[in-house]
This record gives C-alpha cells, structure tokens and sequence, in this order.
C-alpha cells in the first residue's frame, strides 16, 4: 500500500525567475531542516537540456510513539537525491527525489513539473506529486499517515522557501542568474569530483537516471 499525493499550484513568477530561484533557495528561514547540499553530477545534452544531480542531506526527527521503538543511535539524518532536468525549449524543470537510507522504515519518492503557463506568460504552473511507502510490518499505516503529513507540511515550507529566493532574486537579470548559478554548481561539480577520487571512489556517470 502506498500513501500518494499530488498538488498543483500557480507560482507567480515568471519561468526563468523561478528556475534561478530552484538553484538558490537553500538556505531560507523555512528549510532549516536541510543541512548541506552538493551537485554530484551535471551535464548540458545536444538539445540544450541541463541534467544534474545533487545530494542532499535533512534532518529526519521520528514520531514520538516511533523514537520508542528504533535504536538510540540510529541515525536522525536522510541523504536525499535530487535529479532535474532543465528543458528551455520546452520551458519546463522536471525533478525527481528519493531517499537513500532509512527506506525500510519510509520510502518518500517524488516529482515536480514546473512549466511556464500558456496563458498566463508571468505565471509558472508547479505540479507536485509524492510516493509514500513503509515495508515495516505492522506498522506500515501510521508511518506512511505520518509520512504524508509530514510531507504536506514540508511542501508547505519549500513553497515559502521558493518564495524567498524570489524576492531575493527581484531586481536581477534571471537569464544572467541562471548562467551564473550553472557555472558555480560546474565548479562545486568539479571540486567534489575531486575529493571522491582521493578517497579512491572515482566518479562515473550515473548508470541510471529517473526519468532521464
């Protein structure tokens, strides 16, 4: 059984504002639960689509009734990847996020569609949808009611977060932001390549990309 959840908002802003905002939202007062962020992988195809993929780290409190029965020392920390795809001639952002650990407890998969509206050029239209799924036995139900409420509550903040960058990001070329913003994910791309090959772990191209 899994838990699903779709929202669909009209963010008002135009598309190449709210595609530079996407790359600066974090930090923001309304995401204090994401620790680090860090572009693993990034590539611009033939047909101009940007595909990058980045890691990050939250914050992962349990449910009280839940603390009880998992180990103290388990980790209250969740790696989460993100892969995006950057289509400007389709004008639309497609991302797609999962978790890497604590799955057995909580799976959370999800997916965003920002398009530019057709009838509204000032106007992105945001399509939001999530997957939620436990594997442990018996407990299933409330873990995934839980997981759905606590997702509901986040896509509340990363809307505000979004928000924030925006109004931050008022006043500025977007096009020369975006182009900006690229440039230094290629370059925190390159220097973290780098620390995995002298940890002896050298990066390869992602053998399989959602959606991509």
């Amino acid at each position: 059984m899994v838990k699903y959840f779709c929202s669909n908002i009209d963010i008002k802003s135009t598309w190449d504002h709210v595609v530079s905002a996407f790359w600066q939202r974090y930090p923001n007062p309304f995401s204090t639960h994401v620790l680090t962020e860090d572009v693993v992988y990034r590539e611009l195809t033939a047909d101009h689509r940007l595909l990058s993929r980045r890691l990050l780290m939250k914050t992962n409190r349990l449910p009280r009734w839940a603390e009880r029965l998992f180990p103290a020392g388990m980790s209250r920390s969740v790696y989460i990847v993100e892969d995006s795809i950057v289509d400007p001639v389709e004008r639309s952002l497609t991302t797609y996020t999962w978790n890497l650990n604590h799955t057995t407890l909580m799976s959370v998969e999800e997916r965003c569609v920002f398009l530019e509206s057709v009838e509204h050029p000032a106007t992105t239209q945001l399509k939001r949808e999530a997957w939620i799924s436990s594997s442990i036995y018996g407990f299933s139900k409330p873990i995934q009611e839980f997981g759905l409420a606590r997702f509901k509550s986040n896509q509340v903040k990363a809307l505000k977060g979004l928000e924030y960058a925006l109004t931050n990001l008022q006043g500025e070329a977007p096009q020369r932001l975006l182009r900006d913003t690229v440039k230094d994910a290629s370059e925190k791309a390159k220097e973290a390549a780098k620390t995995l090959a002298s940890a002896a772990a050298t990066p390869q191209k992602p053998q399989q990309y959602v959606g991509w």
